[in-house]
């Protein structure tokens, strides 16, 4: 019986050495993977910096802030169509322009501007501008009459045209 005692003994104790080698062979793997990285990550650094070739510098673009201008709301008799002869569009615009130059000439034009928007609105019918193609020619054509000279100076580059307000009466 006391054989028995002493082999299970000696057999817990073998596995038991046997486990704390394996971990403490673990251990030295795991350091000498983090000293082969630190090391690794040195020398790349000092590579980097001793590299005499120029490197490229990249800019960073900060986006542009677009610049709107809005305009006051028009209410404007539609040119008649059918059997329907008042028929009025209510339209709030706001224009998305290049640069502020642009902005500038449409606030010093802006009578002059607001007359153009006037004519090409009253020269619509209801039936034109109450489908999406018809709204999305709208914005061409206000975006064309706004890129005609103002006096002698060229026009604005508008980029997009913003609808406020669209009401078909």
């Amino acid at each position: 019986m006391s054989n028995k005692k002493k082999s299970t003994k000696t057999g817990k104790s073998k596995a038991r050495s046997l486990f704390i080698f394996v971990i403490l062979l673990l251990a030295i793997a795991a350091c000498a993977i983090a000293a082969w990285t630190m090391y690794e990550m040195k020398n790349m650094q000092a590579r980097l910096l001793s590299d005499d070739t120029p490197h490229e510098v990249i800019e960073v673009v900060e986006p542009i802030a677009p610049i709107y201008v809005p305009l006051d709301t028009f209410t404007v008799s539609l040119k008649p169509g059918g059997e329907e002869y008042d028929r009025v569009l209510y339209i709030g615009l706001t224009l998305r322009v290049s640069n502020e130059e642009d902005k500038t000439k449409i606030e010093k034009y802006l009578p002059e501007v607001r007359s153009r928007l006037l004519v090409l609105f009253s020269g619509r019918s209801a039936e034109e501008l109450s489908v999406n193609e018809g709204k999305s020619q709208l914005i061409q054509d206000i975006k064309k009459i706004l890129n005609m000279p103002l006096d002698e100076t060229p026009g604005v580059t508008v980029t997009d045209v913003l609808f406020n307000a669209f009401i078909l009466r």
